[in-house]
């Protein structure tokens, strides 16, 4: 049996955008197929619930091959997709001030319905552990009003990796 909704489906206003993709860019780093927001609709810093979608395309990376002939969106994106958003909810909040929280985890991970292409994935993340290394979000995610994913989404500060140069002696 699922849980309770972090926040009833009905309530939630996706023609309101809060944040686009342009702003959503502005503080996550991925890019291309791994770009898994479409835009954010609520940020609540009292309670610490931010919530977004992915309009689920067509055209998507994965959509021929998974499954050919009755394409779902997979399981781990969806993740992925809870992990950006708690991961812009982190930036937005200010919780490291260089790099950015990262994938670290997941916890309880339970998927409960199917995401096809055309479908709205609406997903709610509620921080339960906010601290500049470690995170911790309990995330859901809803197609209509059926809940489709649920977990616990673990963040990690991640520092940018600054290239080596390698410096050729001189004789």
């Amino acid at each position: 049996m699922p849980p309770a909704p972090l926040i009833d489906p009905a309530l939630i206003d996706t023609s309101k955008i809060l944040v686009d993709i342009e702003g959503i860019r502005q503080a996550n780093p991925q890019r291309f197929e791994m770009e898994q927001l479409t835009a954010i609709v609520s940020i609540d810093k009292v309670n610490h619930v931010i919530i977004g979608y992915k309009d689920i395309g067509t055209d998507e990376f994965w959509a021929r091959g998974h499954m050919p002939g009755y394409p779902l969106f997979p399981g781990v994106l969806m993740c992925e997709a809870a992990a950006q958003l708690s991961g812009y909810y982190c930036r937005d909040i200010k919780l490291i001030e260089e790099g950015f929280v990262g994938f670290g985890g997941m916890e309880e991970v339970r998927f409960r319905g199917q995401v096809r292409p055309g479908d709205r994935l609406v997903l709610i993340a509620k921080a339960m552990r906010l601290h500049r290394r470690h995170t911790i979000f309990e995330c859901q995610g809803f197609v209509g009003s059926s809940m489709v994913f649920q977990g616990r989404i673990i963040g990690v500060a991640l520092m940018p990796q600054v290239e080596a140069v390698e410096v050729a002696a001189t004789r």
